[in-house]
């Protein structure tokens, strides 16, 4: 039987007939229909007093808490067979509501325009029901959905330049990103092809409690679900533009898809690797590299669409089928204690990779095309030179190893080979220069960026927020083209980055990038801006595939080539840790087993967020000094040494602490019961053993603790950080509101 089988088996068993039998929102309806939410849908199923309970009270308390930190989209586990089992997060009835309220939202705001937005998704599981059902609400309610001809999947990146490119209202993107197989969610893109913030998201939320409301009072809800065949449901302007990758590597050659790095990948001797897990990157990927004369310089692997990811990050754990996800960079400990790839050793790599000769490349993308990890074959020889640097590998066969190398490691790479890049062909002393990083991100890209001239941003983890400061920054430049632009990063620090600058690169270490070209990119509508808002692994594999050539032209292995940056720049923090903690199983079948676990391990979670986060706060307000946190510290983890801490901070979604020899960062997920504990510094023992620790911690308070820290000033120290959050995220904020263009003359779109 195969792990799929498993799965399924498994879900069947779990799920109730009364959830198999529903057809409440029936899909094979091609026509026009009316969904009523009723009031029995709102409240607990019950056979015989509430046969149509559906619960979406508990659904929408949940999307509730979800839309407040919003760090990724609305997104959890769902039935992946039975898509409207409402007691997952994720369901047809939570798409269907979600995207009437958007809708709402939308129409008020723009009472007498007309409104475009774009849906897109990756291969998950039910996300072709899902993409249906959110064009056909839109579609009812008087919005023109742009769909992918055939509505077939496109990366998460292109789904965000159009958003911006044409000027639409906005978007809806499917995808869990590189979750596990059964989680989904919907990530909203607003005007700018970003995620939205959460207060953004929040005004979704006020609109389905309105709509609730009225169901209590009136007993029933109408929606219009328009017909499958709408005319506002628009995918031949997508198959005019050819999925808007013309328009995409329009956009490449003003940066990365230079004349200069196409011609080094043309005359690349050994081919890269690409790995395409799900397979739905393949499908724009291909295209992209043809358009560009370079598709013969890769070979391709997993190019077929799977929802199981063909099963990788899937193994069989304690007699249970245990999901790693599709993040290649998560580590793990075998039966003997040896540390492993759990998602690497599923890729067969030992019989695939067999015939590619050393030095060989290997890139290594998600479903929604987010994220690469970039990976090199090596020789066994060279494991005590990668030991020193902190390179973490996996064992192929006889004599040879793959390279691992963590998006700190391969994103440092990436980010001298631009600056190089800019030196030699001239341009670098045209603008200022500047990269955004979030704070989990590496210590050593703050220290080259000082070694370079160059100014280093930090923001709190997301994408959203890599985003919201190009923004900040491209409004200073737009309102005052002579005057020096100054940002402030999570920490309260003002950063000069100069007149008109230009950003060299964006990104965090769980693989997300995008690199900022020479001119402003420009919308169909004459907007402007300094990069685009979404993390793009096809800039990623571009730019790698450049610095691979210029390495194999002098028989360097990225490894070599990283051991000189260090040295060059005088790199300190050379080794970087993450430790994923997980209070539960996410792939546990039972969804009342799944919830129990996961609302036990967010307690968990919360706890241990809260020990950290309420010193930082107070430290902040000045209320204990950096001599009571080391004192607190030193008698809760006797085991570690706190004598070099010199500061605790608030990131805005988690707790740093700065040594003089490194950094620990402790970060609660804002949609799960995980915990992360970040690292970087000079000793890599050190580091893990840090983050090991503080990331495990329990949360109890010594009576130190309590001996500072009130239990009120405790309770409080979450509404404060969200506060000071807020006033980070607002300041210099560009509210200028967007004016939905005349499509007729921007795109050819009539009414």
């Amino acid at each position: 039987m195969t792990l799929e089988n498993i799965l399924f088996d498994s879900v069947r068993q779990n799920t109730p007939e009364y959830i198999k039998n529903l057809s409440v929102i029936d899909l094979e309806n091609k026509n026009e229909f009316v969904f009523r939410l009723k009031k029995e849908h709102l409240r607990e199923y019950d056979e015989k007093l509430n046969p149509e309970g559906l619960n979406l009270n508990a659904w929408l308390k949940n999307y509730e808490k979800e839309a407040r930190v919003s760090t990724a989209g609305i997104r959890g586990p769902q039935n992946v067979l039975w898509c409207q089992d409402s007691r997952f997060p994720i369901n047809l009835f939570g798409i269907l509501l979600s995207t009437y309220a958007k809708a709402l939202v939308a129409k008020e705001k723009y009472p007498s325009s007309k409104i475009l937005k774009l849906a897109g998704r990756e291969v998950r599981y039910n996300s072709d029901k899902f993409l249906e059902l959110i064009a056909r609400v839109q579609a009812g309610q008087g919005i023109e959905t742009l769909t992918p001809f055939e509505r077939k999947t496109i990366p998460i990146w292109l789904a965000s330049f159009l958003a911006f490119k044409l000027d639409l209202y906005g978007g809806e993107y499917i995808t869990s990103s590189h979750g596990i197989s059964v989680k989904n969610a919907t990530k909203d893109l607003n005007n700018q092809g970003s995620q939205y913030l959460p207060e953004e998201s929040m005004a979704f939320v006020g609109k389905l409690k309105e709509i609730f409301s009225i169901v209590e009072e009136k007993g029933y809800y109408d929606i219009k679900i328009a017909s499958d065949s709408d005319k506002l449901i628009n995918d031949e302007f997508m198959k005019s533009i050819n999925d808007g990758i013309d328009l995409y590597v329009e956009y490449l050659k003003s940066g990365v898809a230079s004349d200069k790095n196409l011609n080094l990948i043309k005359t690349l001797k050994n081919k890269i690797v690409v790995e395409c897990v799900g397979g739905s990157a393949y499908r724009t990927l291909s295209k992209i590299t043809q358009k560009l004369g370079i598709f013969d310089k890769f070979d391709w692997l997993d190019t077929e669409e799977d929802s199981f990811f063909h099963s990788i990050g899937k193994v069989m754990k304690n007699g249970e089928l245990y999901d790693y996800s599709v993040d290649a960079t998560v580590m793990a400990k075998d039966d003997s204690g040896k540390e492993i790839f759990p998602v690497i050793e599923t890729m067969n790599y030992k019989e695939r990779l067999k015939n590619y000769p050393l030095s060989t490349v290997v890139l290594i993308t998600d479903p929604d095309n987010d994220r690469l990890t970039v990976c090199q074959i090596e020789s066994k020889n060279a494991i005590r030179k990668l030991e020193k640097l902190g390179i973490n590998y996996s064992e192929l066969d006889g004599d040879r190893i793959l390279c691992v190398y963590s998006a700190n490691q391969s994103f440092l790479l990436i980010m001298d080979y631009w600056l190089q890049s800019l030196k030699n062909e001239g341009k670098l002393n045209n603008h200022p220069r500047f990269i955004i990083k979030t704070t989990a991100s590496s210590k050593a890209w703050d220290e080259w960026a000082k070694a370079n001239g160059v100014k280093s941003v930090n923001v709190p983890v997301g994408f959203k927020e890599i985003a919201s400061v190009i923004k900040k920054v491209e409004k200073q430049i737009k309102d005052n083209p002579s005057k020096s632009v100054v940002v402030t990063d999570v920490y309260g620090n003002d950063i000069d980055l100069g007149i008109n600058p230009r950003l060299i690169f964006a990104g965090e270490e769980s693989g997300g990038m995008i690199i900022g070209p020479e001119e402003l990119i420009e919308s169909k509508g004459g907007r402007k801006a300094l990069a685009m808002r979404e993390k793009s692994a096809a800039e990623a594999i571009l730019v790698s595939s450049a610095l691979a050539k210029v390495l194999e032209n002098h028989s360097e292995l990225l490894s070599d080539h990283l051991n000189k940056i260090f040295e060059d720049n005088k790199i300190i923090s050379k080794f970087d840790v993450r430790v994923d903690i997980s209070y539960y199983n996410e792939t546990e079948p039972n969804i009342e087993k799944l919830m129990a676990a996961k609302k036990e391990g967010e307690e968990k979670r919360t706890k241990n967020d809260l020990f950290f986060l309420t010193l930082a706060i107070a430290k902040f307000e000045n209320k204990i000094s950096v001599d009571d946190v080391r004192e607190i510290f030193k008698s809760t983890f006797p085991e570690l040494n706190f004598d070099n801490l010199t500061d605790i901070k608030f990131t805005g979604d988690g707790t740093y602490l700065d040594f003089t020899d490194k950094f620990i960062e402790i970060r609660p997920s804002g949609t799960d019961a995980k915990t992360k504990g970040y690292g970087g510094g000079e000793n890599k023992a050190d580091l893990i053993k840090f983050a090991s620790v503080l990331g495990n911690y329990s949360g109890d308070k010594n009576s130190k603790y309590i001996a500072l820290i009130s239990e009120d000033y405790y309770n409080s120290s979450k509404k404060k950080s969200i506060e000071i959050y807020d006033g980070f995220s607002s300041k210099d904020e560009d509210r200028t509101e967007f004016q939905i263009p005349d499509y007729l003359k921007t795109l050819g779109l009539r009414e």
